[in-house]
């Protein structure tokens, strides 16, 4: 019981401070909000990056699914051929395709560790270039706050993620 009075009194002290005059301000604060999925979507970085990405697994991909062929075939071979082999070959073959099989798991798993990884350093590089231009505009506007993810509503007058998808844009033109 004698949490829920600490509580209660917390409660109470905080509603008062609410109702307590506001000290009169002497400037207006300006406020202004992002959407970071609409300017990650539609900058020319992101594009860029998935277009890196996707040609740098296309490769390994390729190379996963050539080393599949082997082992189907390999195992075709088993299924198709085993009651004619010696049991020699039979172990021989049967131990070369788990061990592709091991391979392959292995192989498939770094894979995508290695696409998380590099999706990561992309996803970083990018929240960075977005972090600076934002900062850039807000100081060369007068923005107090900049809101982002969470909003329930914003007007459109204070949404800037047009003109920051634009100097993304400028940006990349100048690389």
């Amino acid at each position: 019981m004698p949490t829920r009075f600490w509580r209660d009194l917390s409660l109470f002290a905080i509603l008062l401070s609410c109702m307590m005059p506001v000290v009169a301000q002497t400037a207006a604060y300006t406020i202004a909000v992002i959407d970071p999925n609409r300017i990650v979507e539609e900058s020319p970085q992101y594009e860029e990056a998935r277009g890196m990405l996707s040609t740098e697994v296309k490769d390994r991909e390729a190379e996963l699914l050539d080393q599949q062929g082997d082992l189907d075939r390999l195992t075709e071979r088993l299924d198709r051929d085993g009651a004619l082999m010696s049991e020699e070959e039979v172990q021989r073959l049967q131990n070369d395709i788990r061990a592709r099989k091991r391979k392959l798991r292995y192989a498939k798993a770094e894979l995508q560790e290695d696409f998380a990884l590099r999706q990561t350093e992309l996803r970083t590089k990018l929240v960075k270039q977005v972090e600076e231009v934002v900062q850039r505009i807000a100081k060369e506007k007068g923005i107090d706050v900049i809101l982002s993810e969470g909003l329930v509503y914003f007007s459109p007058r204070v949404d800037i993620s047009g003109e920051v998808i634009e100097r993304l844009k400028q940006e990349f033109d100048k690389r």
